[in-house]
């Protein structure tokens, strides 16, 4: 029996401009793919600049998005494919009216520089009424200083000075400069042993570099110290260049007025006088330290920032696990198309195995959709399997039916049906869900959760946890026990529960009363202090706010799944209170991207607003 189908609801759908548009004749290549064989390792993260020629839509006209990153998206739909019977099932067929004509253009492949890795977009006028956008902040561009980018036209290496912010942040980066010098000046080494006390994680990779450098100047001669130790020493193949101690005091007159016992108007002076020592060659002072740039910009020395972390130099470019079909797909893929129906989980799904030019560029557990403007029936699916130009692609479950909702929650919109069709998948382990506030990341994971643990009991609870990181000031010490303690970092869970408690007008107030005390029961509050060494079997660990994780604390996290456990990632990356992270650089950033395509994991962003019409205009005007 087929599925029903999908009702179309325009007023709660993002616009089509939101997503990049896909052209099914010729599919942009993924630019990993193509970075993975030429790149080294420091730039094989979207670089390519890829223009696509906008689709002109019968009602409105829409800006092409570039896809440098993925491969096109945009709006959500579901064809006439899906009502397809077991048996003999027929090919969808096309739009009455004539498809609209893609404009083919190639795509461009070439390598933009890192520092400017912005997306070229076509001067297409864009309508007025844009009901709900996502926001971002600024976008964050890599502008490489005037010397480095002579260093680069001419090939030669360059001496990056280190401040001591950046081995704090990643104490790796000794190793992330390719084939250039890295120079450590004494004040740097100075700092690094002043924060090397405690527990916290700038203490913790403050260590690390000591023990690094320990390892590299052992056994090496005094004199062999001044012409630079190899960094290839340790088995990092990657760093060709070499590591130099200030060894001697640098004289440099900075201007008066400045203090100069001031850590760093000291590393300036030592960069100004390598400037000296060394012409004609780049000396380039790195540090994250916003501050210290623009002291050295202003001294005419020049300065970068460190962005070797950076998982993407553009969040807009970040996978979001949902791509929209060319409007010409069942033509292009129907041809020898097949289709089934299988019973999983107590529910019976159909499936179609597709072949095509638009195949290659998608990934797996990838949301497709197809909304075709002539009053067909829309067609929303996920990609199951892959095989070169071939495609299996599942038929999603209709969770925004009554009949099919999780623990009296139905979904609102499109992001949010292909939400809960992963948060109810037992076969998939690891869930990402992305959005601005109010899109129902919280209350989506907690029916979900409570629907597998106490319904079905796939799970035995639901442990929650986030960082406690304050959005102002520190409210001072909390007593009690660690779940007391946790409580006030948990009220967005409190207040989903009052929702989802809410739901049952049957029991009466006795009955939600009992049910609230057995949900609480199987709900665990931890904190990430003490999740080192822990390991979560038939869990359902829901990680809240994890913007603000770094990608060593998710690693931590994440590695603590046992058998039978499910990892939920919910945060917003525009929100993130965490020092020295950004949103390139979020932990929550690191995992869609390291993630995305794996047989057991999905993502999905949300964003369409549903909280509230005064929460839905505030996130759009204030």
């Amino acid at each position: 029996m087929p599925l029903p189908k999908l009702p179309t609801k325009p007023a709660t759908l993002l616009l089509a401009k939101d997503y990049p548009k896909a052209s099914g004749a010729n599919p942009v290549p993924f630019p990993e793919h193509e970075a993975a064989a030429a790149a080294p390792k420091k730039s094989a993260r979207a670089k390519s600049v890829e223009v696509l020629e906008p689709v002109a839509p019968p009602v409105m006209a829409e800006l092409p998005t570039p896809a440098p990153k993925k491969t096109a998206r945009k709006s959500v739909a579901k064809t006439a494919a899906p009502a397809a019977a077991p048996v003999a099932p027929a090919v969808p067929t096309p739009p009455a009216a004539a498809p609209v004509p893609v404009a083919e253009a190639a795509p461009v492949t070439a390598k933009a520089p890192r520092a400017k890795s912005t997306p070229q977009k076509a001067d297409v006028p864009q309508k007025a009424e844009a009901p709900h956008p996502v926001h971002h902040k600024a976008k964050e561009v890599v502008i490489k200083s005037s010397a480095s980018r002579h260093a680069d036209q001419v090939g030669g290496t360059k001496l990056f000075v280190l401040d001591t912010n950046v081995l704090m942040h990643d104490p790796t980066s000794l190793f992330r400069f390719e084939e250039h010098d890295v120079y450590l000046p004494m004040m740097t080494l100075e700092e690094l042993d002043n924060h090397k006390k405690g527990m916290t994680e700038v203490a913790r990779n403050a260590r690390q570099v000591s023990r690094t450098l320990d390892a590299l100047i052992a056994n090496t001669e005094d004199d062999a110290i001044e012409q630079g130790i190899p960094l290839a020493k340790l088995g990092n193949k990657d760093a060709k260049g070499r590591l130099f101690f200030q060894t001697r005091l640098q004289l440099a007159d900075l201007p008066e007025g400045l203090p100069q016992g001031k850590a760093d108007n000291q590393i300036l002076a030592v960069v100004r006088s390598l400037e000296a020592d060394q012409q004609g060659r780049a000396v380039v002072l790195v540090s994250k330290d916003i501050n210290m740039r623009i002291k050295a910009r202003a001294l005419g020395l020049p300065a970068e920032d460190y962005f070797n972390d950076h998982v993407l130099e553009d969040t807009d470019l970040l996978y979001s696990g949902i791509v929209q079909l060319p409007d010409d797909f069942w033509n292009k893929h129907g041809k020898d198309m097949e289709s089934w129906q299988e019973n999983k989980n107590g529910y019976s799904y159909t499936y179609y195995r597709v072949t095509g030019p638009f195949v290659p560029s998608l990934l797996v557990n990838q949301f497709v959709f197809l909304e075709p403007n002539n009053g067909e029936a829309s067609f929303y699916g996920q990609v199951k399997q892959l095989n070169g130009k071939t495609a299996v692609i599942k038929v999603l479950r209709d969770y925004s039916h009554n009949k099919n909702n999780v623990w009296g929650v139905t979904a609102r919109n499109r992001e949010q049906n292909f939400a809960l069709n992963l948060l109810m998948d037992p076969e998939c382990d690891f869930v990402t869900l992305l959005g601005q506030a109010g899109t129902g990341k919280t209350l989506l994971a907690l029916a979900s959760g409570l629907a597998q643990v106490l319904e079905t009991k796939l799970y035995n609870e639901i442990i929650v946890t986030r960082v406690t990181v304050p959005v102002g000031e520190d409210i001072g010490f909390l007593p009690g026990t660690e779940e007391e303690k946790m409580g006030p970092w948990m009220g967005a869970f409190d207040d989903n529960l009052e929702v989802l408690n809410k739901s049952d007008n049957d029991a009466g107030e006795w009955g939600r009363a009992a049910t609230q005390d057995l949900i609480r029961s199987r709900i665990k509050i931890k904190s990430l202090n003490f999740m080192r060494g822990r390991t979560f079997v038939n869990k359902f660990l829901i990680i809240d706010e994890a913007q603000n994780l770094t990608p060593k604390q998710m690693k931590t996290l994440v590695t603590r799944a046992g058998p039978g456990t499910k990892i939920l990632c919910l945060g917003n990356i525009a929100q993130i209170d965490t020092p020295y992270l950004t949103e390139g650089s979020s932990g929550l950033t690191y995992v869609v991207d390291r993630f995305k395509g794996w047989s057991h994991s999905g993502h999905v962003t949300l964003a369409r607003g549903e909280r509230s019409r005064l929460a839905d205009h505030a996130s759009d005007v204030l």
